[in-house]
């Protein structure tokens, strides 16, 4: 028996996506890092220290997200998780694209990471390599099993795309196979790269309203009935679900090398951060910022996902959404 369930906000959790660097050994397609609003520096272990020590507090449901770039490129990441229990996390997870530098399963003990978290977007080279790099399909797969031989907790991240959504049911046998835990399926943002060549491509990226609802909760049906966790965001709102934005009910950072925090995601190609840390403060940053659109009514949804994104909302004759967005932030999860 399986539970499916709107995983709502909390301000009783804090949740800290911190990018270390924003440098990477592959050039992925949907990549959404962009240099020239996030930076091009790594930060050293002092800078990391001090950061990480600005957000847990008392709290001690504070997690943090190790990031990149590719995170197991910095020669202190195994340094700067046990610096995160140190000063008061009570998660660690690392997201990797599971090459896994620096021989980092060998530095951090399964006890020091409560999730090693890879991305793979494919079940095959075939699907996976053309969006995330040559060989990276057998690297990942090498990688993630390399480390629940060791005994890490293991997750997979597979964002969803026009160019890989027809695969993305061959994926539960996979995830079995390989023993892992938690299965994320993520949505494509149109940020970074994917904004970059939006004008390109001829295709949309982002899939529709209704090839969204036929295909990923069906298969994250099928793969929380193999006994492993499976989240995605909700994206789409049911007609009689009220929108929320995490940015005013919940307590998410999202930390780049070049000091910008951000509470929302979909903003991290624009200098319209709310937050920045300076001479290691955690400082609000003067009006406009991403801070002061999150109250905004509007009848699609998320007011971001409308000013930044709009290819995925629709409209009948009339000029009224065919449905709202919801916040990027909101997830559906099954549990076995």
């Amino acid at each position: 028996m399986t539970t499916r369930r709107t995983v709502s906000f909390s301000r009783n959790s804090k949740n800290i996506f911190f990018h270390i660097l924003t440098q990477c050994n592959l050039n992925c397609k949907h990549c959404y890092i962009n240099p020239e609003q996030h930076g091009r520096k790594t930060l050293s272990l002092s800078t990391i220290k001090s950061w990480l020590k600005i957000f847990p507090g008392k709290n001690k449901r504070a997690n943090v997200i190790f990031l990149g770039g590719e995170p197991t490129l910095h020669p202190d990441l195994a340094a700067a998780i046990k610096i995160a229990w140190q000063v008061g996390y009570g998660s660690v997870t690392v997201d990797t694209n599971g090459y896994l530098f620096h021989d980092i399963l060998d530095k951090v003990t399964p006890e020091e990471v409560n999730y090693l978290s890879f991305s793979l977007d494919g079940p095959s080279p075939s699907i996976n390599d053309p969006i995330r790099g040559e060989g990276s399909f057998d690297k990942c797969i090498s990688g993630l099993r390399r480390a629940v031989k060791k005994g890490f907790h293991t997750s997979l991240i597979y964002t969803v795309s026009r160019e890989n959504i027809a695969q993305l049911s061959h994926m539960p046998q996979l995830l079995k196979d390989l023993g892992v835990e938690r299965f994320f399926i993520q949505v494509i943002g149109i940020r970074g790269k994917s904004a970059g060549n939006r004008a390109k491509d001829n295709d949309k990226l982002q899939l529709t309203h209704d090839e969204w609802l036929s295909i990923v909760p069906a298969v994250a049906e099928k793969v929380a009935k193999m006994g492993i966790t499976v989240t995605w965001p909700k994206v789409f709102l049911d007609p009689e679900e009220p929108f929320h934005c995490a940015g005013l009910v919940a307590d998410n950072y999202f930390i780049f090398p070049n000091g910008r925090v951000y509470r929302c995601p979909l903003c991290e190609d624009y200098p319209i951060h709310g937050m920045v840390i300076r001479e290691n403060q955690l400082l609000s940053t003067p009006k406009i910022n991403e801070c002061d659109l999150f109250g905004l009514s509007i009848p699609e949804g998320c007011v971001m996902n409308k000013i930044i994104q709009p290819e995925n909302l629709s409209y009948s004759d009339d000029g009224c959404p065919v449905y709202r967005i919801a916040c990027c932030m909101l997830k559906e999860e099954i549990v076995p």
